[in-house]
């Protein structure tokens, strides 16, 4: 549970760095704690997304991963984002992401920033 908590924390960090960095992804608030509070779920419905399409998505392409050198693995976190920020329009969350490369810029942001922060957070199972 502790490792759940650690991952979310670590993605919405992530998220927030992108939209903080990138002006086509957008996430609006009333104030700042509804913005953290869409942050998080946003991070969760991510994360749930990564955990269940993504493995397919992967598997999938595995012929164009292998021809890329794994740089589809770009493309496949792009469109996970924009799974993401679809989804969360559904759920009427204030998160959008706005065109296919932004989602491939902010899929490397997150990417990234979710690595570092978890190096740095404490891992416990």
């Amino acid at each position: 549970m502790k490792n759940f908590l650690v991952k979310t924390i670590a993605n919405a960090g992530a998220l927030a760095v992108a939209v903080w960095l990138l002006d086509k992804i957008t996430l609006t608030g009333d104030s700042t704690a509804k913005e953290i509070g869409t942050l998080i779920v946003v991070a969760l419905l991510f994360g749930l997304v990564n955990f269940l399409v993504k493995p397919v998505v992967n598997v999938l392409s595995l012929p164009l991963l292998i021809l890329t050198l794994g740089l589809f693995t770009l493309v496949v976190n792009a469109l996970m984002l924009l799974l993401t920020s679809w989804l969360a329009g559904l759920f009427d969350l204030s998160f959008h992401v706005e065109g296919f490369w932004t989602a491939v810029l902010g899929g490397l942001i997150i990417s990234v920033v979710s690595w570092a922060l978890n190096v740095v957070l404490p891992d416990g199972d």
